[in-house]
């Protein structure tokens, strides 16, 4: 069974913090699908650990290792022009960021395309899971 996946959740996937239990338990549990912007987003999440001091900066490597090791496992979706049209016009409804409005209208196209009846959207960002449930997917938000 399948699931979208945002940044805000898979980083609990490589680094300890709250959520982190239950993503690793819906990770068993479902097929990860997410936005081709996920490893940069990853990996930012990663630095600014760094800066805030909440993660040593000689766990970075291996856990890049890592990251690239499960994205062999996840369908990407590609940032296309769709899928920026989604966005534009979630934009244009919800209070969403540009990069939110990129995973839910990523996540909206794919279950869209490959006609999945209950695509669960998995966030820790309230706005995000609450666009999400408002164009009709299933939500899961956990802890920030």
């Amino acid at each position: 069974m399948w699931a979208y996946f945002d940044a805000s959740v898979l980083v609990k996937r490589y680094v300890d913090e709250p959520g982190r239990r239950n993503v690793l338990r819906l990770l068993r549990r479902h097929q990860v699908v997410t936005s081709a912007i996920v490893p940069i987003e990853l990996r930012s999440a990663l630095r600014r650990r760094v800066a805030e001091g909440t993660l040593d900066d000689k766990h970075v490597p291996e856990t890049l290792k890592h990251v690239s090791t499960d994205r062999g496992f996840w369908a990407l979706i590609d940032v296309s022009s769709d899928v920026l049209a989604r966005a534009e016009t979630l934009i244009a409804t919800h209070s969403l960021r540009a990069l939110d409005a990129i995973h839910v209208a990523s996540a909206q196209l794919f279950a869209a395309r490959i006609a999945v009846p209950e695509l669960v959207f998995v966030s820790a960002d309230a706005r995000q899971t609450a666009a999400a449930a408002a164009i009709g997917m299933t939500v899961r938000q956990l802890g920030s």
